[in-house]
Formats: C-alpha cells, sequence, structure tokens
C-alpha cells in the first residue's frame, strides 16, 4: 500500500454510518475492519520512518553535542502532513481496497 498517495482527506470528515455498514450489514464489524487495517497501516508507517532516521542516529552519549539535522526535520513534517491511520484505513474501505472474511460464517459452513 502505498499511503503516500492515498486519497484520504488530511482533515477528519463527517461520514454516514449507513455507508460504512453498506459491506458488512453491521456497523460495529465495518469498526473493526477499519480498525484492524489502521493498526497495519500504522505500524508501516512507523517501521518506514524508523528506517530512516535511523540514518541520522548518533551513538553519542554525550549530551552536549546535539545536532540540528535539516533533512531529519524535512522527514519529520512530511510524516506528520500525512493523513492519520484511521483515514486511510476509512478511505480504504468505502473505496473496497480492503480484503477481508468472516471467519464465523465460514466455520458454520463446515
Amino acid at each position: 500500500m502505498d499511503y503516500k498517495k492515498s486519497k484520504a482527506p488530511i482533515n477528519t470528515v463527517t461520514r454516514n454510518i449507513m455507508d460504512l455498514c453498506d459491506e458488512t450489514g453491521n456497523i460495529y464489524e465495518s469498526v473493526a475492519i477499519i480498525s484492524k487495517r489502521s493498526n497495519q497501516i500504522s505500524a508501516e508507517i512507523k517501521q518506514d520512518l524508523s528506517k530512516k532516521l535511523a540514518e541520522f542516529a548518533s551513538y553519542n552519549d554525550s549530551l552536549e553535542e546535539v545536532f540540528e539535522n535539516r533533512e531529519q526535520i524535512e522527514i519529520s513534517r512530511y510524516y506528520e502532513k500525512l493523513p492519520k491511520s484511521t483515514l486511510i484505513a476509512t478511505q480504504e474501505f468505502i473505496d473496497g481496497n480492503i480484503f477481508w472474511r468472516d471467519n464465523t460464517k465460514e466455520s458454520k459452513e463446515n
């Protein structure tokens, strides 16, 4: 998933609850799906950010030398401006880009 090119809004948008439960038939199930996807996106973003900031890591123990790295600040600002993971997950759910399955229905069929 390329969260950098997501068309999710930056700010919170009021959504119609009935639109969110169209696919699942249950608003709580829809919210659970969005929540799980949001956690996945958040972990992916955190891993990506940590990998980029690791290049600037200083392994000095002295507190006197603190360098302000412009590139590090720009990377941090870029990630701060990205839409929140919940907004990205909600947009993916509305667009139908999230794959999910109901294991309870599958176990009843067997």
